[in-house]
């Protein structure tokens, strides 16, 4: 018997060749499981059984994968996460997005470990999959989404939900996933599984949301220890680890990053930002409404959500419309893409773009990126849009609209940095804020050269989640500018670490409250499934997955020329900090040892 699992996957084709939907239950045996777990590690599996690196990621027969894992349903915190895993319409490469929510819980409940989509409704549908936990197999029918076209995500959850019942839990793509924008994301609650475009891969698929609900259990193997494993870890992240998430959340890291000359600038300009101060969580703080809330099953509550009005004194009539009453979940990222990425350090504009951008379902870092991109080609007399501006808040906010929608310039800019780039010309893409596609996070590799490589090599492109090299340039390991080759080992350290916490899954804002994190968490296997695994088999687990994510790559077109940087960061130091300079070839000694020690 399995403990933790159901032994099996959900194999749904939506093709207008079926009658409605039509499910398979796919067995997954316990050597697949026990080798990659679950969440990324089972997604790329799966995609690999699958043959999904020679398919186009927008075509039919592409199979989209929601992946669950063996802790979903555990009183662990944090451990109710899913991933979304598909080949990248925006890369082409492997793409993996998390996001924590409900619906990992419901999803599992359908009796299988993860949820593969292939095909393509006749019409804009509503996927609903339910088990009342009386039979083997979970029932799947498609319904008419029709009256949310063009719907929020937000709306469209809330609609559904009222349609079929509370007790539902929806995942949904908003207009850009419709529009194919090569960055849409997939919501939940909010919550985005957002890099890489897999909202554009369902809405391809012709579905809108998917809804589902299940009541069909696991069993734990060992549940008094689980018990007090969970008790445990629930008590540790209310330490001095987790403070800061809880107190500022991820913003708090934005003025560190302009002290640091870290804090990308004027499409990565420049390291600094003089209105950084307006966008602080300090300031936000101060001058909005804030409340924090929590994902489900998680302890630490860095969720904070900042009103779009200011403060309003006691006694004032207060009148504001349904946006303003939803206000706008706040993170470092938001706020670095769409504020001093583009110039711009009104606070009002930047969390107004960030809501729209949530409610039009687009990824926030790479909707910054390819605007900022857009804004020094303007600058530069390399596109005829004269309104498109650094600086100009009304120019980010229409440009936000145009590409939910499309439109225009929109339509450009709704392929990324790197295909506008190719469009514009002018050798434009030595300036595009990208890595094999997916726009760069907010880190200034110039100044942080350890996540450069990260950055570089990441199998999902230029990504700060895969890769957890920062924290290598924040310690005292490194020379953060002038990292030397002991760096590598430190970075995939960094990355064999996050490949297991997405494949488990647990939060990864957790990594600092483990003293032995594969020791741990392999005392967090073993009370769920029984197995005796070992701190080493999980060390040797991690490895697996990345190496599993590059034989992706590698069977998709990757070649080893694709591990690099724009050239914009290896041929011009940092403007406010000339001391942080990387050379070509200072990075692909890097690069090419960081190949040695993955055995490429």
């Amino acid at each position: 018997m399995l403990y933790g699992y159901h032994g099996a996957y959900l194999r749904i084709d939506v093709s207008p060749k079926r009658v409605s939907a039509k499910a398979e239950r796919v067995p997954l045996d316990e050597t697949t499981l026990r080798q990659f777990l679950g969440g990324s590690g089972l997604g790329v599996r799966l995609l690999l059984d699958e043959g999904a690196a020679h398919v186009d990621p927008l075509a039919p027969e592409a199979p989209l994968v929601f992946a669950f894992s063996p802790l979903v349903g555990s009183p662990l915190t944090t451990s109710a996460k899913f991933a979304v895993v598909s080949k990248s319409p925006l890369t082409e490469r492997i793409n993996d997005s998390l996001a924590s929510s409900g619906f990992a819980v419901a999803g599992k409940r359908l009796g299988c470990d993860a949820l593969m989509i292939v095909g393509r409704a006749l019409e804009l549908s509503v996927l609903v999959i339910e088990h009342d936990g009386s039979d083997e197999q979970a029932r799947v029918r498609l319904v008419s989404a029709a009256k949310y076209r063009g719907a929020s995500c937000q709306d469209t959850e809330a609609g559904i939900r009222a349609d079929l019942g509370a007790d539902y839990r929806v995942a949904s793509i908003g207009p850009a996933g419709e529009h194919l924008v090569r960055y849409a994301t997939i919501s939940h609650d909010g919550r985005h599984a957002g890099r890489g475009g897999s909202g554009a891969v369902l809405g391809a698929k012709n579905i809108k949301a998917i809804a589902v609900r299940g009541k069909r259990r696991v069993e734990w193997a060992h549940p008094q220890d689980l018990t007090a494993l969970s008790r445990d870890l629930s008590k540790r992240s209310f330490g001095p680890a987790t403070a800061k998430y809880r107190e500022l959340g991820t913003a708090t890291n934005l003025l560190t990053f302009n002290r640091f000359n870290a804090l990308p600038t004027r499409n990565f300009q420049s390291g600094t930002f003089e209105e950084a101060a307006n966008l602080s969580p300090e300031q936000l703080t101060a001058t909005r409404t804030k409340t924090r809330e929590s994902c489900v099953t998680c302890t630490i509550g860095c969720e904070h959500i900042y009103s779009l009005a200011a403060k309003t004194p006691v006694g004032a009539d207060l009148k504001v419309g349904l946006s303003e009453e939803r206000g706008v979940r706040v993170e470092y990222e938001n706020l670095f893409a769409l504020g001093s990425l583009c110039g711009i350090g009104d606070s009002d504009v930047v969390l107004r773009a960030s809501q729209r951008c949530d409610e039009l379902g687009l990824d926030t870092i790479s909707a910054g990126g390819t605007i900022a991109f857009a804004m020094e080609c303007v600058d530069r007399g390399w596109l005829d849009e004269p309104w498109l501006r650094f600086g100009s808040g009304a120019a980010l906010l229409r440009a936000i609209e145009l590409i939910g929608a499309r439109e225009g310039l929109g339509d450009l800019l709704a392929e990324g940095s790197r295909r506008a780039a190719h469009a514009i010309g002018h050798n434009s893409i030595t300036i595009a804020p990208q890595v094999k596609g997916l726009e760069i996070p907010g880190y200034e590799p110039r100044a942080l050269q350890t996540m450069a490589l990260g950055f570089a090599v990441g199998t999902r492109g230029a990504d700060h989640n895969r890769s957890g090299a920062y924290e290598v340039d924040f310690s005292d390991k490194v020379d953060r500018r002038n990292v030397t080759l002991d760096a590598v080992r430190y970075a995939i350290e960094t990355e064999d670490k996050a490949a297991l916490m997405d494949s488990l899954i647990v939060c990864k804002f957790l990594r600092g409250i483990f003293e032995d994190f594969y020791g741990e968490a392999a005392g967090m296997l073993r009370a769920v499934t029984g197995w005796e695994a070992t701190g080493d088999e999980l060390r040797d687990t991690a490895r697996r997955i990345v190496a599993a994510k590059r034989h992706f790559n590698l069977l998709a077109g990757w070649t080893p020329e694709e591990d690099t940087l724009p050239e914009r960061f290896l041929s011009t130091p940092l403007p406010d900090d000339p001391a942080a300079s990387l050379s070509r070839d200072r990075l692909n000694e890097l690069v090419s040892e960081y190949h040695r020690q993955r055995g490429l």
